[in-house]
C-alpha cells in the first residue's frame, strides 16, 4: 500500500528516467501554464508514489530558457506529489567539489533573465519566503542516501543560477566565486521559487561535472560535462532509490505545505477570476 508520500523527482542533464518502479506509465498533464517538459512517469517504489519528470525532455530536446518550470510544477502538483527531490548537473567554483561528486544546495543567487518565476500577477499578487530555499528535511535525506551508495556528497552548497545556454566568461566565473557561490547551473531557479509557491518542499542535488572556468587554462565543454554525468547517472538513478526506500512511513506536516498561509497581499474582492482559475492546483488549497 503506497504511503501518504508521493515523491516528484525532476531529472537534470543525463538523468531521463528512473529504474525500479512497479505499475509504471507514461501519463500526459495539461496545465494551464502550457505544456511542461514531457509526460510523467508514474509509479511506485517500495510502496511510495513516484512520479518522474525529465527537466529538458526526454533526448534532451529543450534548452534552459526556454524550460516552462511553470508548467513543470503545476503537473507535479497535479500529479498529487508532495515533494520534490530535483537533480541538476552543476560546474564547481570550489577546488574541494571536484568532479563526481554530489553537492546538496541550500542557497541560490538567481542571474537569470528571461524566464516566467511566478505564477502570481496582478488580480492574485503574493509574496512567499525564499530566506530558506530548500527543505532541510529532503536534503538530509539525500545527502545520506548519497552516502548511503558510496558516494561523494558536500553539504550546504551556493547554487549560482545563470541564464545560459552559453557557459560562463572567465571574469563571470570569477565573479560568481567571490560572491560565495559554490556550484553553478542553468535550470535551479526559478524551478525552486515555484515549488514554494506552489507549497512543495523542494531540495536540489547537483552532480558536479566540471570546473567551470576559473581555474587558469580550465574551460568547460560538452564533451567533458556529458562524459562526466553519464559517470554520474548510475549513483544519481541508486541514490533515487536509496532515498526513496529510507523515508519515514508517515509524512510529517512540513512549514512549506502552508507556504501561503501569509504571502496573500491581494483583497479577496480583488481577485481575479481568471487567474484563480489557472490557480487551482498550485494555491487551491487556499482557494477552495
Amino acid at each position: 500500500m503506497a504511503s501518504e508520500w508521493c515523491i516528484g523527482i525532476i531529472g537534470g542533464s543525463g538523468l531521463y528516467n528512473i529504474g525500479g518502479l512497479e505499475d509504471e506509465q507514461w501519463i500526459a498533464i495539461d496545465t494551464p501554464w502550457g505544456d511542461p517538459s514531457d509526460e510523467i512517469l508514474c509509479g511506485t517504489l517500495s510502496g511510495v508514489k513516484v512520479r518522474f519528470l525529465p527537466r529538458h525532455g526526454r533526448g534532451h530536446p529543450i534548452s534552459p530558457t526556454e524550460l516552462n518550470s511553470r508548467a513543470n510544477v503545476d503537473a507535479l502538483k497535479r500529479a498529487g506529489c508532495t515533494d520534490i527531490l530535483a537533480i541538476s548537473a552543476v560546474g564547481s567554483l570550489r577546488e574541494e567539489l571536484e568532479p563526481g561528486r554530489f553537492a546538496i544546495v541550500d542557497q541560490f543567487i538567481d542571474m537569470t533573465k528571461h524566464r516566467e518565476s511566478t505564477f502570481y500577477s496582478s488580480g492574485f499578487v503574493t509574496h512567499v519566503s525564499m530566506a530558506d530555499p530548500v527543505c532541510e528535511r529532503l536534503s538530509e535525506m539525500a545527502a545520506k542516501a548519497i552516502t548511503a551508495c558510496k558516494g561523494k556528497v558536500a553539504t550546504g552548497a551556493t547554487y549560482l543560477a545563470m541564464e545560459g545556454p552559453q557557459f560562463s566568461t572567465r571574469a563571470e566565473s570569477r565573479m560568481y566565486r567571490a560572491w560565495g557561490a559554490d556550484v553553478i547551473g542553468m535550470t535551479g531557479m526559478p524551478e525552486a521559487k515555484l515549488a514554494r509557491e506552489a507549497e512543495l518542499p523542494y531540495a536540489l542535488i547537483g552532480m558536479v561535472t566540471d570546473y567551470d572556468c576559473w581555474r587558469e587554462g580550465d574551460a568547460v565543454d560538452v564533451a567533458q560535462v556529458v562524459a562526466q554525468m553519464q559517470d554520474n547517472g548510475d549513483l544519481a538513478r541508486d541514490m533515487v532509490v536509496k532515498f526513496i526506500e529510507s523515508l519515514p512511513k508517515k509524512r510529517k506536516a512540513s512549514p512549506i505545505d502552508t507556504a501561503l498561509d501569509d504571502a496573500v497581499i491581494t483583497a479577496p474582492d480583488e481577485h481575479d477570476p481568471e487567474m484563480i482559475l489557472k490557480l487551482d492546483a498550485v494555491a487551491g488549497r487556499l482557494l477552495a
